[in-house]
């Protein structure tokens, strides 16, 4: 079996002001990335994302970027949390998952945002793996939402 996954939300702002939300590393750090955000998403640029949860800054690969459109990213694939022998784990897993993030404008002026994940190993680490990556992109939805339409920070202490 595959192991892939998808998510997706509707923002009530428009396409621009959401997929900035997401390539400005500024705004990303606002909502998202609890330990900072260092590069913008941008075609071929390696950018920097540290989360309290899973702190230390690591790398992502932007393979390809169509402005207000899609986002194509990849990232070392994380087979386990430190405290779960992920130290190990992760050391042995040398390869990259992908991430597409589509934008689409609604009729309403909203933004349906749809995330997508694939490429583990079909193992029960690898599926660990996609569900704890489903869950937090999940939650990057939920905590963009509730900053673009509210100004809440979601993760906000959530994690330190």
């Amino acid at each position: 079996m595959e192991l892939k996954f998808s998510v997706a939300a509707r923002i009530a702002k428009p396409v621009a002001q959401v997929f900035q939300a997401v390539v400005d590393p500024g705004a990303l750090s606002r909502y998202f990335t609890t330990g900072g955000a260092k590069g913008r998403i941008e075609t071929g640029a390696t950018v920097y994302w540290d989360f309290h949860d899973f702190p230390g800054a690591f790398p992502v690969w932007v393979v390809e970027v169509e402005p207000e459109r899609r986002i194509v990213l990849e990232w070392a694939a994380n087979e386990g949390a430190p405290a779960d022998g992920g130290e190990a784990v992760a050391a042995q897993a040398s390869y990259r998952t992908r991430v597409t993030m589509t934008f689409a404008p609604l009729e309403d002026g909203r933004t349906l945002v749809a995330i997508s994940e694939e490429g583990w190993r079909e193992t029960e680490a690898g599926l660990r793996a996609s569900y704890g990556n489903c869950q937090g992109w999940t939650q990057m939805l939920c905590a963009m939402k509730a900053w673009l339409e509210y100004g809440i920070n979601l993760r906000e202490g959530m994690f330190k």
